[in-house]
């Protein structure tokens, strides 16, 4: 949970919320078939849905800011390097822009590699 005071008084935002802001701006990034969970399960990583963006995204606080770790699922085909830098720019751009919080790292885990339709 994010603390914030204003001057109109205070704001929490769940890690719920920035779970959801922040897988969305992931998948809409080019090469992301979509957000993978932490564990493994038979061998597979599982492909969440929208609304269990939470299961793919853990929220830390750091010293400076938030700490956002990713676990996403990648297309077969695509220099990972440049999906994993766009994916840290859009997220950390649009968590600044939307909820007006520092973002300390975005750290992206890859967790599988799928074929593209």
């Amino acid at each position: 949970m994010i603390k914030k005071t204003t001057d109109l008084g205070n704001i929490d935002i769940s890690t719920d919320v920035i779970a959801t802001i922040c897988g969305g701006a992931a998948t809409e990034c080019y090469g992301v078939v979509g957000m993978a969970s932490q564990k493994m399960m038979d061998g597979f990583y599982d492909l969440l849905g929208k609304d269990n963006y939470s299961k793919g995204i853990v929220v830390e606080e750091g010293q400076t800011g938030s700490i956002i770790n990713l676990y996403i699922i990648v297309g077969y085909g695509v220099k990972i390097s440049e999906i994993v830098y766009e994916v840290q720019k859009k997220v950390k751009y649009v968590l600044e822009k939307t909820l007006d919080i520092d973002v300390e790292a975005v750290n992206v885990y890859v967790q599988s590699i799928r074929v593209m339709d």
